[in-house]
């Protein structure tokens, strides 16, 4: 029985119960979405900041390895080109629904 169970453990705990999920209003999902966008652009900015930071520090002859500087400036280009990327499949899909006939 005890092999039984750790090859199907839904059968051996009964019968699942799902929580009912929380509906929400378009304001809450249009707040929810904008303080996702808020924070993701936030993220980005920080990055930008963090290899700028780097950087002035690389330059006055503070304590930073030219590696470590190099990583933190990759990683706010990748994050700031991403950003971008999704900013434009944004706009093409606008631009598309607005194509659309009515």
């Amino acid at each position: 029985m005890a092999i039984q169970s750790v090859f199907n453990p839904v059968q051996s705990a009964g019968p699942l119960q799902m929580e009912p999920q929380k509906k929400s209003t378009p304001y809450e999902a249009q707040q929810s979405f904008g303080t996702f966008l808020k924070d993701a652009i936030q993220q980005v900015n920080n990055k930008q900041m963090e290899s700028d930071t780097a950087t002035q520090k690389l330059v006055m002859g503070g304590d930073i390895e030219l590696h470590d500087v190099m990583i933190a400036s990759q990683k706010a280009s990748i994050a700031l080109n991403a950003t971008m990327e999704v900013r434009n499949k944004v706009i093409e899909a606008y631009q598309e629904i607005i194509r659309m006939p009515i």
